[in-house]
């Protein structure tokens, strides 16, 4: 029987927001595979913040992905053929498949996950690299302490939410910064953050002089540009900040906005540190069975925002920079 394998290619280089024109719609047969290969049908993809860094020529920490390419994309599916006696027809796995309908692996760099534990898109968002990076990121890097205020921006978001959640798990007081009234009243209501602040609706900074008297002394970044200026300047002696990402920058056409109010971490000895979840990946496990534990124990949440269709995928990436998604954005393939 012949497979057809519908794809988007990176057609061309985006300068600023992506446009349609910077995708190709294209098609392929699947071909037999080869002995020690598997074929996996996706049927969940992850739209991340992360591709929009992945198409940009430069120095990074993943090499871009070149003109023609399929999009790079983390994905779920089921194995639906094997010539690999490691994997069988019917077992489920994720990884790194594209943005595409079918993926032949090797069975490198795939995990198998089971299905009757959790449901398949909770392995993209909470059990998959958005909890991982905010396991890793809030425990790792930012170290909060007891008695410690935890700031975190974009605060509804995949990794944001957990971020939240994991802090007020710890017992660590929790300010949200999002976007919007629905958003922030989720947080509050449903999450358990202590505070959030809507950056949409008057001076950030004000607010968090409000919210943080004694300053902040942990801070998780996932927005960058004005925001993190005002944070800035509201931070306490030794705080910590977390550079996670920063999506208001991403589809800056000019150069990128740094920090002005860069000086206060000197004033207040403060550090500034960056990361990737990959370096942690070693430790995955660890974070994959407390994060699970604390789902099974309704301590933790998990939103999934799921559109459904190959087709929909550059009008669904754009989403994520308008500020429309709620939650984990995930494509879920129309014949899942």
């Amino acid at each position: 029987m012949i497979i057809i394998n519908n794809q988007y290619r990176l057609a061309s280089r985006p300068k600023g927001l992506p446009k349609d024109s910077n995708w190709e719609y294209t098609n392929e047969s699947v071909r037999e595979l080869n002995d020690g290969e598997l074929l996996i049908k996706i049927l969940y993809i992850s739209v991340d913040p992360a591709m929009r860094g992945w198409v940009n020529e430069g120095k990074s920490y993943i090499p871009p992905v070149e003109i023609g390419e399929v999009m790079r994309a983390l994905g779920v599916g089921c194995i639906i053929a094997s010539k690999n006696t490691n994997f069988n027809t019917g077992e489920y796995v994720s990884g790194t498949f594209g943005v595409q309908e079918y993926f032949i692996s090797k069975g490198a760099m795939i995990t198998k996950i089971d299905p009757q534990k959790a449901p398949l898109p909770l392995y993209l968002s909470t059990l998959g690299m958005p909890g991982m990076t905010a396991y890793f990121g809030l425990l790792e890097v930012g170290k909060p302490q007891a008695g410690d205020t935890v700031v975190i921006s974009s605060a509804a978001g995949a990794v944001g939410a957990v971020v939240g959640q994991i802090a007020k798990i710890k017992g660590w007081r929790v300010v949200g910064i999002a976007g919007g009234k629905e958003k922030c009243q989720y947080i509050v209501n449903e999450l358990g953050f202590d505070v959030a602040i809507d950056y949409t609706a008057g001076d950030i900074i004000d607010a968090l002089r409000e919210h943080c008297a004694n300053g902040i002394n942990v801070y998780f970044d996932n927005v960058g540009g004005d925001i993190l200026d005002a944070v800035l300047t509201q931070i306490a002696i030794g705080a910590r900040i977390v550079i996670c990402g920063a999506i208001s920058q991403y589809n800056n056409p000019d150069k990128i906005k740094g920090p002005a109010n860069y000086l206060s971490l000197l004033v207040n000895r403060a550090s500034m540190q960056g990361f990737v979840v990959f370096d942690f990946a070693f430790h995955y496990g660890v974070a994959i069975r407390e994060i699970a534990g604390w789902i099974t124990a309704g301590k933790l949440k998990s939103r999934e925002d799921i559109v459904v269709g190959l087709e929909t995928f550059p009008e669904t990436f754009l989403k994520l920079f308008n500020g429309e998604n709620f939650g984990k954005l995930i494509l879920q393939l129309s014949e899942s």
